[in-house]
């Protein structure tokens, strides 16, 4: 299908370009697309799901949503200034979006309740508890700036 070029690298390359330099479609496209066999007919038919991580870590149902957990954990806690922005300056705190990611979590927690390990919902329960006592110390510290 694709033209291959080698060189004394050893790597090759591969032009998987649908269309020509002049702007023409190739040939090798054209056939694949009356065929049915081409590139895009293989995405339709293959179910959805995440790529598999080379390190393992999308294998198990589990560690996909700890790292959901996390995912929103840590945004949680960067909207409530508790860690520092990407070049190490401290952002200030964003409670209204702070809330709206804790709140987030809860729901997961209330839609997910009964179909969690225990390890799950006792991660779950902990982020919660943690950020919900963090949210309200960053409220009692932006009431006392305000005074």
């Amino acid at each position: 299908m694709a033209k291959e070029e080698s060189s004394s690298s050893g790597f090759r390359v591969v032009d998987r370009r649908p269309f020509s330099a002049d702007g023409t479609k190739k040939e090798e496209v054209l056939t694949e697309e009356k065929s049915g066999e081409g590139p895009e007919a293989a995405d339709r038919s293959a179910p959805h799901e995440l790529p598999s991580d080379p390190r393992g870590e999308y294998d198990e149902g589990s560690s996909r949503f700890e790292m959901l957990v996390s995912y929103l954990s840590t945004t949680a806690m960067f909207q409530l200034g508790l860690i520092a922005g990407p070049s190490g300056e401290r952002i200030p705190a964003d409670l209204p979006n702070a809330k709206r990611t804790v709140d987030l979590l809860a729901v997961l927690q209330e839609k997910t309740q009964g179909n969690l390990t225990a390890s799950e919902s006792r991660l779950l329960a902990e982020v919660l508890y943690e950020l919900r006592m963090s949210f309200v110390e960053m409220q009692k510290r932006q009431g006392r700036k305000s005074k």
